[in-house]
Formats: structure tokens, sequence, C-alpha cells
């Protein structure tokens, strides 16, 4: 498989958290840490910003998908409420996480605590054709639920 290089700028204000890195040989997302000076309180139904430290250059034609990791989701019910998060490749500021608490009690995120993951992903640029009518399919407008499952 071919690696994509991709910059990375430690920010002036990260010290020693890590930069997003992989967990496993075969791991599909970087885990993403938090860049903070103490620990942060998430009580139950809120979202905090959380840093990072870092800023990235995705190229042209790629986007940075910032994603839940299942092990806060499932332990303690904080995940994302924009999943995926995108940053798009114009974007030079500093990568932030977006954390809500879904679970029954306060969270704490600590420095340097694994927050998130992140993939970096090609995005196709789309061009609309515009048509009086669509190519018929078995499904058709057929939406929500519609399957019965």
């Amino acid at each position: 498989m071919t690696a994509i290089a991709v910059p990375i700028q430690r920010l002036p204000h990260n010290t020693d958290t890590p930069l997003p890195e992989y967990q496993s040989e075969h791991a599909a997302g970087m885990d993403v840490h938090a860049c903070l000076d103490e620990p942060c309180v998430i009580e139950p139904g809120v979202t905090r910003l959380v840093p990072t430290g870092f800023a990235i250059a995705a190229p042209i034609g790629y986007e940075a998908q910032i994603r839940p990791r299942s092990g806060l989701a499932a332990k303690h019910g904080v995940t994302l409420p924009n999943t995926p998060g995108t940053i798009d490749a114009d974007y030079r500021g500093e990568v932030k996480v977006a954390l809500i608490n879904l679970g029954p009690a306060p969270f704490t995120v600590e420095p340097n605590m694994r927050i998130a993951q992140m993939i970096i992903k090609p995005v196709p640029r789309t061009q609309w054709v515009e048509v009086n009518e669509l190519p018929p399919t078995h499904r058709g407008a057929g939406g929500f639920g519609h399957t019965g499952h």
C-alpha cells in the first residue's frame, strides 16, 4: 500500500502531546490525542471542543475524517456529534475534536488521552448533470424503513 505524504505542524502550545499515530499494523485510523494542560470534564449532554495541538495540510483531492473511538463510545457514551468530521484540503487551523457525552456520568478527558481517530480519504469532485428523469431502479423512491428492516 502506498503512503500519502501529508504535511503536519506541531503547534507552539503542543510540547508533549503525540501526533496522530496508528496503534497497530493494520489499523485504518490514526489515534488523535487531546492537547490539554489539565483535565477537562464533560458533563452528560454537553459538547466540548478539544484541541489536538496540530494542524495539517491535506492534499488537494483528499480530506481528513475525524471519527469516534469505539472504546469511548461503548464504555462511556462519549462520541462525536458530527461524525465523520471533515477537515478540508484548504483548512490550516488547529484540528479540534467536538466530543459529546451521551453517557449518564461526567467524563474526564485527560491530557494526551486518545479521543478520536483520523483517516485521510480521497474525495472526488462532483459535476452535476441535470436530467428530466432519473434512470429507474427496483427500489425507486422508497425511503426510510421501506424494506421493513
